[in-house]
């Protein structure tokens, strides 16, 4: 290779270096600026108790809520799942169990079990416009008044959440996933913000933090603060520090400045009227939840309302997490292909000003650092790879540009456990605070490039147009032989959306 062929590519490689290395410096400021609104939420809710949060049931103005639980083939869990959640610590409440098509008597067993009988009258319709499948039958027990069941043909997961928000007869509905392990006081948590709303300002959808229940004890549905555990398994840790990392630090500065773009499947509560006017869940998408939570967000700007969607800290729910590399993949591929989709289809709101905030700094930020920053770090990869493999080329810009990708990722995680042992102290036991540490301080070097690779595939998949598909996570019993599991339904896949080994949180 001549001499200037070689000037052409060390000039190349150190302007591809520097372009990379702003980039980077570009998502430091993002992340440090998440930093301090998420510390300042944090520090001004410090005083915040329990004892607060329960006193919020003795007041007349808690707002009614319809749980709202699709379930499909789960004649085994549906029984010990209902029961929990009649059992939840809330004031007033109707569980609408919609059963998408079972194939194994799941509708039969909670007719029996439950003594319900078929609602003959009229049923009532929220008046969703958006085409679901048909309904059978309409049930409500003879015990608990406030449990219906509605029977329809199989649809999808988001169909039968269609279906359970046009039958639900509150204002407020809750959203809930199949693996779903509630806090003692979930629902509290999440609607004390509508509660506290300003004069004139209304809030359409809360949620709140999601954690891992791997390694924890789970007693009839639910998750003590004192039964919270570390799983001895170093990739649930992982998952468990980038949990924290996507709530504690993301998803609280973008809920300060009313940003947020997600409020998670696994739980939320939504204004019905909203979402109605919004048309519901698409059940054409991956990500249903993020689709919708954009959706709002354009209806707010549509109507120039001052209506918000907030995130609360604490934590609401726990999850199962993959415990192995195979399940993980597919799991996270998946999430890359709707975040792709949901940032398509709202791609005229991206650097809109007609959407303020949202298309101006949120959904750029979407699509910049969480869609498109893989496959950045995979050009600083290989770029590094490249300027050592090459003495001739500037090695003082590959040295710089890995330190920078590798140290930055592990201290953004290292905060957010910082953030978690400061304001919730949720794993109390010293030797898992100190797990917590060490593997986020080690994430760079082994978690984050695999983590990193599966995406970037996953946004070339989405890009061939891959197929989507709801799916059925392999799981195992992650709360221990004697943990006592009532399991939330809707833990089954739903046949029209199947896709094998994927779960999303």
């Amino acid at each position: 290779m001549n001499d200037t062929w070689v000037e052409i590519l060390m000039q190349g490689h150190r302007i591809f270096g520097y372009a990379i290395m702003a980039y980077v410096a570009l998502s430091a400021s993002v992340y440090i600026f998440m930093y301090i609104a998420a510390a300042r939420s944090l520090w001004r809710d410090r005083d915040l108790s329990p004892i607060q949060f329960s006193s919020v049931l003795e007041t007349e103005l808690v707002p009614p809520l319809s749980i709202v639980v699709p379930a499909y083939n789960e004649s085994i869990n549906i029984v010990s799942s209902v029961r929990s959640l009649l059992g939840i610590n809330y004031k007033q409440f109707e569980i609408v169990v919609v059963n998408d098509g079972s194939k194994d008597g799941t509708a039969e067993i909670m007719i029996e079990e439950f003594d319900m009988t078929e609602v003959k009258g009229r049923v009532p319709f929220a008046g969703l416009k958006r085409e679901t499948k048909p309904i059978r039958a309409v049930y409500r027990s003879l015990r608990h008044p406030n449990l219906v069941l509605v029977d329809k043909e199989n649809g999808g997961k988001a169909d039968a959440l269609n279906v359970g928000i046009n039958v639900s007869r509150y204002p407020y509905f809750v959203s809930l996933d199949g693996d779903t392990v509630l806090d003692s006081d979930a629902f509290i948590k999440v609607v004390k913000p509508i509660m506290d709303a300003r004069p004139g300002e209304e809030i359409i959808a809360t949620g709140g933090s999601v954690g891992i229940a791997n390694g924890s004890i789970v007693d009839s549905g639910y998750l003590s603060r004192d039964s919270v555990r570390l799983s001895d398994k170093p990739l649930v840790v992982m998952q468990v520090i980038e949990y924290l990392r996507g709530f504690l630090m993301g998803r609280i500065g973008l809920s300060r400045y009313n940003m947020l773009l997600l409020v998670s499947g696994a739980f939320g509560v939504f204004n019905k009227k909203w979402v109605v006017e919004a048309g519901g869940y698409e059940t054409g998408t991956i990500g249903e939840d993020m689709e919708l939570t954009v959706r709002l967000h354009a209806e707010i700007r549509r109507k120039k309302s001052k209506a918000r969607i907030v995130y609360v800290p604490e934590p609401v729910c726990w999850t199962e997490a993959p415990e192995s590399f195979r399940i993980l993949r597919r799991q996270r591929t998946r999430w890359q292909r709707g975040l792709f989709e949901s940032i398509w289809t709202h791609r005229n709101m991206i650097l809109n000003p007609r959407h303020g905030r949202v298309g101006m700094l949120s959904m750029p930020m979407f699509l910049f650092i969480e869609l498109l920053g893989p496959l950045v770090e995979i050009f600083g990869y290989a770029t590094v790879i490249f300027g050592f493999f090459l003495d001739r080329l500037n090695v003082q810009v590959s040295l710089s540009l890995a330190l920078m990708m590798l140290l930055f990722g592990s201290l953004v995680s290292t905060g957010a456990v910082l953030f978690e042992e400061w304001r919730f102290h949720n794993y109390n036991r010293l030797r898992d605070v100190f797990r917590l540490f060490f593997y986020a301080l080690s994430e760079s070097f082994w978690y984050r490039p695999v983590l990193t690779l599966w995406r970037t595939h996953g946004l070339f998949q989405a890009i061939r147009g891959k197929k989507h598909g709801w799916g059925e996570m392999t799981r195992v019993n992650v709360l221990g032989a004697n943990a006592k599991k009532a399991p939330i339904p809707g833990t089954g896949p739903m046949p029209t959306d199947r896709e094998e080994g994927v779960d999303r949180s």
